[in-house]
């Protein structure tokens, strides 16, 4: 048994483990989980999310409209980078890779902490209202951000560009990429049905990047603007 452990703590990819910022009661991912890492772990489980059993993921156009072969693969159905944020992911499907990992899924104000208030050692501790700090700029929203390099994929979009590789946008509060905007992020709420998302996404402004916005979704959707990152308890 102790040899199949230590078989599997090697096959987790080292960003997974090693990429993680160390805040005063938890650490949390640098970075959204990429693509890459993620499709580490469906290939060691063997797993086949609900979008590609569906046979695509969501986008909201007029109302939530279901894509063909857009699932976390290739987000726009096209081919996609192994550094790109996976997402078309439920849930429980990004809370099995978090705990495959060695992790969770973080609670709501477990994420509001490490999005907004600056508690690195030899750090000033301040609360900004931005996880890029006291602006917005520099994250991959849909406008009042300026101007970051993403995916492009608009022509196959109504409304924006679509995500940013991870951890390419500006480096924010803690020294964490995109917890504002770029891809929503999964976060754990006290309820059976609906669970958060947080930060805002390239689908839009820096309002739903402040900490005052609070979303929730089914927790079973599968979504081109929602990924997610793990935490580790101390």
């Amino acid at each position: 048994m102790k040899k199949y452990i230590c078989s599997l703590l090697i096959l987790i990819p080292y960003l997974a483990r090693a990429e993680m910022v160390e805040l005063e009661q938890f650490f949390i991912d640098k970075t959204e989980v990429s693509i890459g890492q993620f499709e580490l772990y469906a290939k060691a489980e063997s797993i086949l999310t609900s979008a590609e059993r569906d046979g695509g993921g969501l986008v909201y156009e007029f109302g939530w409209t279901q894509k063909s072969g857009w699932n976390w693969r290739s987000p726009y159905g096209l081919p996609a980078k192994p550094s790109e944020p996976a997402v078309h992911l439920t849930y429980d499907e990004a809370a099995a890779f978090c705990h495959w990992s060695g992790k969770r899924l973080p609670t709501e104000s477990e994420w509001i902490s490490a999005a907004y208030t600056e508690q690195r050692s030899g750090m000033e501790s301040k609360t900004y209202p931005y996880p890029t700090g006291d602006s917005p700029i520099g994250a991959n929203c849909l406008g009042g951000c300026g101007e970051v390099v993403t995916a492009d994929v608009s022509e196959r979009l109504n409304r924006g560009r679509g995500h940013a590789e991870v951890g390419t946008t500006r480096e924010g509060v803690n020294g964490l990429y995109d917890m504002g905007a770029n891809v929503w992020e999964w976060v754990d709420i006290p309820s059976e049905t609906s669970k958060g998302t947080r930060g805002g996404s390239w689908w839009y402004g820096p309002t739903q990047m402040r900490s005052d916005y609070a979303a929730t979704k089914p927790r079973d959707m599968s979504v081109v603007y929602i990924g997610f990152r793990c935490v580790k308890d101390k």
